[in-house]
């Protein structure tokens, strides 16, 4: 195999370096968003308390 010419090896490193930039802007973006770590999340007593909860039974017969 031939070794590649450093015009190809160039053009390898600009992809490498413009990849690079696109990924750090990515990162930076999502950090600046907020995180939401303080906000409420999903209700946790839906569908009321635990003792009013159902219990079914098999039918017996």
């Amino acid at each position: 195999m031939s070794e590649p010419t450093p015009s190809e090896n160039d053009g390898e490193d600009d992809v490498k370096r413009r990849f690079k930039e696109a990924l750090e802007r990515k990162h930076a973006k999502a950090r600046s968003g907020s995180s939401h770590e303080n906000g409420g999340g999903k209700n946790q007593h839906a569908h009321g308390p635990a003792a009013n909860k159902r219990t079914f039974r098999r039918k017996s017969g």
